[in-house]
């Protein structure tokens, strides 16, 4: 999926930009079996199926399938490497491999920039025949996606990085803290100068906002 086609799918009326729920999360867990894995290689399987579909998506919604691909699996690779350097009293693994796949992502953070300039150029489709429910709402779908990727392209990388993680990663500010290397007061003042250009951009409106916030 090409990053237009997933804004275009967030994009929903009423519908948040954050993806389905994902399973319950088990840091203490995770961080013992990461552990084990530096002596016992094969434990880190565990981690890969856990946390690969995540990733991979978080990755995808950003950049397209054709590039989450790679980077999904470069993720684990670097993690399978460091796994002896991780430690489970500052942070969980979950926000661990998220912030060595948004170290990678930022390679592609022009190309990423360039795509959503792109899909807020797009013409919108003129509907044919009649004004049937459906064709209003997937036009007004398009709309809002190259209205929210206009928005999405005005903010700063390293604010969009937050609005992103929280938005698409379903992340907690300690987790993104974790992930990025920085403060709690960071991540907020962050999250909140990316969601006021989103509003700003839009009506007023936020369709970033979690579910719990909505």
């Amino acid at each position: 999926m090409t990053p237009d086609l997933a804004l275009a799918t967030l994009a929903l009326p009423g519908r948040p930009l954050v993806p389905s729920r994902v399973a319950a999360l088990v840091p203490d867990e995770d961080a013992r079996i990461l552990e084990a894995s530096a002596r016992e290689p094969d434990r880190f399987t565990l981690i890969f199926d856990r946390y690969f579909p995540q990733v991979h998506s978080y990755v995808a919604r950003r950049l397209g399938t054709d590039l989450a691909d790679d980077l999904a699996a470069e993720t684990f690779l670097v993690a399978f490497r460091q796994r002896a350097k991780f430690d489970g009293r500052n942070g969980v693994v979950r926000a661990w491999l998220y912030g060595i796949a948004t170290n990678l992502i930022r390679r592609h953070r022009r190309d990423e920039v360039r795509a959503w300039r792109a899909t807020a150029k797009l013409p919108l489709p003129t509907p044919a025949g009649g004004h049937e429910e459906r064709v209003t709402a997937q036009v007004t779908a398009q709309s809002a996606s190259r209205q929210l990727a206009a928005a999405l392209a005005k903010v700063s990388a390293k604010d969009r990085e937050v609005l992103m993680l929280v938005a698409l990663g379903e992340l907690t500010y300690d987790e993104v803290a974790a992930a990025l290397g920085i403060a709690n007061g960071t991540v907020a003042s962050r999250l909140s100068r990316a969601r006021r250009v989103v509003r700003e951009h839009l009506g007023h409106t936020d369709p970033t906002a979690t579910r719990d916030e909505a």
